[in-house]
């Protein structure tokens, strides 16, 4: 009997310790996607390439927070040029490059002196990208230039998964309008170097 009761001790052991590999807690997943584009065409361009430049510089230091952030607008930047421009005419020497300027979040505490009111923390997101196409040939360039940005506004007590939220849908939408007036902007000023192009100039 004691001998059994010492296999029966040894297996409940066993079982708790696979309960613990099998039911603890998970490690907790990334809750926010990278902004992405995959889902649409590709503008075509009539380039031997497409080089991603950043000459933004973050400095990690207040009032600028885009380090803060659970998506990167820079990050973002660049994963548009690489979903949605592609280069088609490897016979040419012409390049296009997108030139991330600017990708900054600055930070500002609004303070009010009304009972009922809550101070907010007022945040502005910027980007600024150039799209620049370069004809060795015939020594000359055409670009177009998107400076697009959001502005927030939210209670400056909320804490820093509250804050993600919010940051994260900012961003998202400042890349609905950057996407949206970025394609409009290359079909009319870069149209000789798009692809079947059809676009026609409105006046």
């Amino acid at each position: 009997m004691k001998k059994l009761n010492k296999i029966f001790l040894a297996l409940c052991v066993l079982g708790m310790s696979a309960g613990c590999a099998l039911f603890g807690t998970p490690e907790e997943p990334n809750r926010y996607s990278d902004v992405r584009f995959e889902n649409q065409s590709p503008i075509k361009l009539k380039v031997n390439k497409v080089e991603v430049i950043s000459e933004f510089t973050p400095t990690f230091r207040r009032p600028n927070v885009e380090h803060l952030f659970p998506i990167s607008i820079e990050k973002s930047a660049r994963n548009w040029a690489h979903d949605r421009l592609e280069a088609v005419d490897f016979s040419s020497d012409k390049v296009a490059q997108f030139i991330i300027k600017d990708a900054s979040v600055t930070e500002e505490l609004e303070t009010t002196d009304k009972v009922f009111e809550s101070d907010r923390m007022v945040y502005r997101a910027n980007l600024n990208v150039v799209i620049r196409i370069s004809d060795p040939q015939k020594l000359s360039n055409a670009e177009t230039e998107i400076q697009a940005w959001r502005e927030l506004k939210i209670p400056a007590d909320y804490d820093i998964s509250e804050k993600e939220k919010y940051w994260n849908n900012m961003v998202r939408k400042l890349f609905d309008e950057f996407n949206v007036r970025m394609e409009k902007n290359v079909h009319q000023y870069l149209n000789m170097y798009v692809e079947n192009s059809d676009y026609i100039q409105e006046y």
